[in-house]
């Protein structure tokens, strides 16, 4: 079963900047037009939480409060790619991360409507 596929997480310390890559495993791994693709987190010992979202055609954008003004969601239509650009990281935000696509791009703050979940990427910020 094809997958995305998570890059870039390392320990950090807090204040520094990290980017995350989201690529398709295999090219029969496809993101539609009408589609959302998100970041999700997963902290320590806590369930997947929302961080981000993108929509594929119109590219509007979507973020949890506690990282706004401080990550950004982006994405390469052509490449089926997704990056998230986090900023000012905090202790708070370590956690593996995860990308995944919904096609339901109404509920595109709603884990359980994504698919094709990869291994994830670990990002540690140190205080």
């Amino acid at each position: 079963q094809a997958h995305l596929v998570e890059s870039g997480g390392r320990l950090v310390q807090a204040g520094d900047s990290l980017s995350l890559s989201c690529t398709p495993s295999s090219e029969t791994f496809v993101i539609y037009a009408n589609d959302v693709m998100g970041w999700f987190r997963q902290p320590p010992g806590k369930e997947r939480e929302f961080v981000a979202a993108v929509t594929w055609r119109n590219n509007k954008k979507y973020y949890t409060d506690s990282v706004k003004g401080r990550f950004t969601i982006s994405r390469v239509n052509a490449e089926n790619a997704v990056y998230l650009q986090m900023n000012d990281l905090k202790p708070g935000d370590t956690a593996t991360y995860y990308c995944a696509r919904n096609p339901d791009k109404f509920t595109w703050n709603d884990g359980s409507k994504y698919a094709g979940w990869g291994q994830g990427t670990q990002v540690t910020v140190s205080s």
